[in-house]
C-alpha cells in the first residue's frame, strides 16, 4: 500500500501519465529556479525533483512553490501536493454530481440560496432582458459556463455598450452566457484591493456529519476582473482565526510584503467575520454531499459571506517557507479528516 493510502492503481496511473507527459526542459528550468534561490546544484535538484515526484507524489511546481529544496524529509511529509489532492478529488467526488461544479450555470442554480447576487443566462431572443439587467446594475461580470482558473471571466459596463442587439449576439456567439451582479466586498477587503473582488479559498471535507476546514488562503487581485495568478493575483495563507501568516506570494517567484497598488501590509490582514465564514462553509458543504472534498471560493461582503464558486478539483494552497518561515504544511489536517 502506498504511503498516501489513496490506492495503488491511482498512484501508478498518475506516475504513468506524468512519465508520458514529462517536459525535461521544464524540469530543468524549474531546477535552475530553485538553484538560484536556495544555492543548490542544478543536477542535484533535478534528481531530487524526479525522486520526489515518483516516490512521494510531489508535483514539479509544488517542489518550487513550497521550497522543497530547503526542507528535510519530515518537513516535506507535512505538505499537501497537487497529485495527492487530485487523488482525493477523484475518490470523494461522485462522477454523477461533478457537473454541478463544472458548469457555472448549473452551479448558480444549485447554490442559488448562497450566491446573494442577481444573475441571468444569455439565451436566443432575450436581448431586451439582457439590456435591462445590465443597465440596471451598471457593471456586470460575464462568464463562460465551463471556464476555470479565472479564464472565461469578463467585466462589462453598460455605458460602453452602444448596440445591445450586437452585444447580445456577441456574448451568445462566444459562449459568454452567465451574467452576474458584481459582488460588493467588505471594506476590510476593499482596503487591500478595491478594484478586484478578493476571494477566500476555503478547502473543506464533508465526512457526512462534520465539515472539516483543511486550509484557508486569502487571494488578492491587482484591479483586474479576477484575483487568479493569471491576472497578476497572489495569495497568503490564513490561520484558524483568519489572520494572514505571512506576506503574499504566487507561483511566478513574486513576493509581496505590501500590496503593489494599495501599499497594504499583507501580513497584517485579518479576514472579517471569520466565524460567519466557517458556518457558511458548513452550510454549502451539505448542499451536494456526494461531492465531499471542495475548494470553496468565498467573498466576505459587508453583511456576510457570499459564495463565488466551488471547485471539486480543490487544488492546493500551502505555506511557503522562504516567505513565511513556516516549514510545516497542512497535510496532517487532511489526513486527520479524510483518514488516509
Amino acid at each position: 500500500m502506498p504511503s498516501n493510502g489513496l490506492g495503488l492503481t491511482s498512484r501508478l496511473g498518475y506516475l504513468a501519465e506524468r512519465a508520458r507527459r514529462i517536459n525535461v526542459g521544464s524540469v530543468i528550468e524549474r531546477a535552475r529556479e530553485a538553484s538560484a534561490q536556495h544555492g543548490k546544484a542544478v543536477p542535484a535538484v533535478v534528481v531530487d525533483m524526479l525522486w520526489s515526484a515518483g516516490r512521494h507524489n510531489v508535483g514539479f511546481q509544488d517542489y518550487i512553490d513550497y521550497d522543497f529544496a530547503i526542507l528535510n524529509r519530515a518537513e516535506r511529509a507535512t505538505y499537501m501536493t497537487h497529485p495527492v489532492s487530485n487523488q482525493i478529488s477523484e475518490r470523494y467526488a461522485h462522477p454523477d454530481y461533478r457537473h454541478l461544479f463544472h458548469d457555472k450555470i448549473e452551479f448558480d442554480e444549485t447554490f442559488s440560496d448562497f450566491l446573494r447576487r442577481e444573475w441571468m443566462v444569455v439565451k436566443p431572443g432575450n436581448a431586451d432582458e439582457l439590456r435591462a439587467f445590465v443597465e440596471r446594475l451598471g457593471t456586470v461580470i460575464v462568464k463562460t459556463p465551463m471556464g476555470q482558473a479565472g479564464s472565461g471571466v469578463f467585466r462589462y459596463h453598460a455605458a460602453d455598450v452602444t448596440d445591445w442587439n450586437a452585444f447580445h449576439a456577441d456574448l451568445l456567439g462566444q459562449g459568454r452566457l452567465l451574467v452576474e451582479e458584481v459582488i460588493k466586498q467588505h471594506p476590510d477587503l476593499a482596503a487591500v484591493c478595491p478594484g478586484t473582488v478578493n476571494t477566500t479559498r476555503v478547502t473543506a471535507f464533508f465526512d457526512g456529519t462534520t465539515t472539516h476546514i483543511l486550509a484557508m488562503a486569502q487571494k488578492f487581485g491587482r484591479g483586474e476582473v479576477s484575483d487568479q495568478m493569471s491576472f497578476g493575483g497572489f495569495y497568503t495563507m490564513l490561520d484558524d482565526d483568519g489572520h494572514a501568516v505571512s506576506a503574499g506570494y504566487d507561483s511566478h517567484g513574486h513576493v509581496h510584503e505590501l500590496h503593489p497598488d494599495s501599499g497594504f501590509r499583507i501580513a497584517d490582514f485579518q479576514l472579517p467575520l471569520i466565524d460567519e465564514v466557517k458556518a457558511f462553509v458548513d452550510q454549502v458543504a451539505r448542499v451536494v454531499p456526494q461531492v465531499q472534498y471542495v475548494g470553496w471560493d468565498i467573498v466576505v461582503g459587508p453583511d456576510g459571506p457570499v459564495l463565488v464558486e466551488g471547485n471539486w478539483g480543490a487544488g492546493v494552497y500551502e505555506n511557503k517557507p522562504s516567505v513565511s518561515g513556516i516549514r510545516i504544511g497542512h497535510k496532517p489536517r487532511y489526513q486527520a479528516a479524510i483518514k488516509f
